[in-house]
């Protein structure tokens, strides 16, 4: 009797895990008079509230590649949003296009921080999301983003880039890191200089914040894009091992901070 009722258990538990799937939705929300556009990602067999990432996109905008990353997070056990920064969910293959975009933010960091935080403010109020246990990371300018992100001074438990721009108007503002900081970077990337990686070392240093940076060799910018070669623009290239190894680091980083996450 035992074995059979065993067995009936088993038959019943797996179709409520074959339907366990990541679903995603589009976030309307706002800051100031910009329309925004978020991409939310999560598991919908999930019981309780998960811990949240916020993922912030390259230059190219909230495009198919920032939420291939929402998804896989999802699939790792998170609630994952890829936030708009430029408003409708606008997108570019543009390099020129993209650098005018991203280059009104990176000029105006204040405004920069207020569009993440508005992400952050929408995300914090989904009800999958425990509001206490969030997490950013960021590729490229989305890199700069998450770390702008962070020295606004919000409650963001670890912050990780993927080969970032490294520097900081105001490094003062470090003080205002509230959480781990984890750096991504590639050994032969060129598009960040040695004096940002100086300064971004003080700046993480004299503010005692909790940081490290891995260094990944025989990569350059946009190593973690695997579109990046598609682009053309000299000095960007994907490199499989320092995609991987980068998300590794990523996780390991999330278990310190939240925990083993599970599905």
């Amino acid at each position: 009797m035992k074995i059979a009722l065993s067995a009936i258990l088993c038959v019943l538990a797996v179709p409520a895990f074959l339907e366990a799937v990541v679903k995603t939705e589009l976030v309307k929300y706002r800051q100031g008079d910009t329309e925004l556009q978020g991409f939310l990602a999560y598991d919908d067999a999930a019981i309780g509230k998960r811990p949240g990432i916020l993922v912030c996109p390259e230059w190219w905008g909230l495009n198919d590649y920032a939420k291939y990353r929402a998804r896989m997070l999802a699939e790792l056990g998170y609630v994952a949003m890829a936030v708009d920064l430029f408003g409708n969910g606008q997108t570019t293959r543009d390099p020129q296009v993209a650098g005018k975009l991203a280059g009104a933010l990176k000029s105006n960091r204040s405004l920069l921080r207020q569009r993440v935080n508005a992400g952050l403010e929408e995300f914090k109020r989904n009800g999958h999301v425990d509001a206490a246990r969030i997490g950013a990371i960021g590729y490229c300018f989305g890199g700069t983003t998450a770390l702008e992100l962070a020295r606004s001074g919000a409650d963001v438990k670890a912050i990780v880039t993927f080969h970032a721009g490294l520097d900081s108007p105001n490094p003062a503002d470090g003080k205002n890191i509230k959480g781990r900081v984890l750096v991504c970077h590639g050994g032969d990337d060129t598009f960040s200089s040695a004096s940002d990686f100086d300064a971004f070392e003080q700046e993480m240093r004299q503010n005692r914040v909790d940081w490290q940076i891995n260094i990944y060799g025989n990569c350059v910018h946009s190593f973690t894009n695997p579109e990046a070669d598609k682009y053309g623009i000299p000095g960007i290239a994907y490199n499989a091992n320092g995609d991987r190894r980068s998300w590794h680091a990523m996780q390991a980083l999330f278990s310190e901070v939240f925990g083993p996450a599970s599905r």
